[in-house]
């Protein structure tokens, strides 16, 4: 058996995150594993547990979560459901956002909140150094430069091995980068959402890996091309976005999330789905709908 038959998210490629972690390009996003409004535990954790599982056999090999998931219970779970650790899994995590009730986020992003924070994430995992640590937002009221700081110092105490942003401007990453080597940018991106086309075209040209979240739109529907192109070729309209994701640039690396395992398997198939020059072509030249707009 072929590796990619045995382990189809192999099929998408690999990027490399700072230079020395090697990922397949297809990976696995852990917020849905809460329960309503990312809050509390799931109301079926034994299928969120076989998920979790069921990612690894399929050959994903990074993870993406956040402490304010839950809040705690994806990292709690992620550890319950995997560890100890596959050699080359790598699980990053987010600081930034303290939750109070479901559908409830609050910013804090305070020097002394993330180091608090990490604390209690490494716990959880049950890691002793986490690969990639991530400031989830931007917080209005603190200093962009020392939420920043604050990531590098944990980075120098080698509580993390890799720093990553998410939900920023341009700008951001700019400041960032003055400030120490970004290896990764998480933002809201979709074929139909492509408000952040430009800041993803800064992370091809670095080398940067890009994590679009909400990668189907967050279940708006489809374009109309994406649908003819998915019935055309016996395809859910989720492969064809994850598709045209892997297709977009050599540093995306999409992370769908579920809680069940046929949805996770219908996913990890898009890594080995490939538009045609002239299906992608075509939803290239559809004009994605305003985000507000969207249905």
């Amino acid at each position: 058996m072929s590796t990619s038959s045995a382990r189809p998210a192999a099929a998408a490629g690999t990027l490399t995150l700072g230079g020395d972690l090697t990922v397949n390009r297809l990976g696995y996003g852990a917020m849905r594993i809460c329960g309503a409004g990312i809050w509390g535990e799931p109301a079926d954790k034994p299928a969120c547990l076989a998920t979790l599982r069921r990612a690894v056999e399929l050959g994903v090999n990074f993870i993406d979560t956040a402490d304010s998931y839950g809040p705690d219970v994806s990292e709690e779970l992620i550890a319950e459901a995997l560890a100890p650790y596959p050699a080359d899994l790598v699980i990053a995590t987010k600081v930034g956002w303290t939750r109070h009730g479901a559908g409830v986020w609050q910013h804090n992003a305070s020097p002394a909140h993330i180091a608090e924070a990490v604390e209690g994430s490494l716990k959880r995992l049950r890691l002793e150094r986490i690969d990639l640590y991530q400031l989830h937002v931007p917080d209005p009221a603190v200093s962009f430069d020392a939420s920043m700081e604050a990531i590098v110092r944990l980075k120098e105490q080698g509580k993390v091995r890799h720093i990553g942003l998410s939900n920023v401007t341009l700008e951001h990453i700019h400041r960032a980068e003055k400030i120490t080597p970004i290896v990764s940018v998480q933002n809201r991106y979709s074929f139909s959402d492509r408000e952040w086309d430009f800041v993803l075209d800064h992370c091809t040209a670095k080398g940067i890996a890009f994590l679009p979240w909400g990668p189907m739109a967050q279940q708006r529907k489809a374009a109309d091309a994406v649908e003819q192109i998915a019935q055309a070729r016996g395809v859910s309209t989720a492969v064809v976005s994850l598709a045209w994701l892997l297709r977009r640039s050599p540093v995306v690396l999409p992370i769908p999330g579920t809680g069940k395992v046929a949805h996770l398997e219908e996913n990890v198939g898009a890594a080995g789905f490939a538009l045609s020059d002239e299906e992608f072509a075509t939803l290239n030249a559809v004009a994605p709908r305003p985000f507000w707009l969207r249905g």
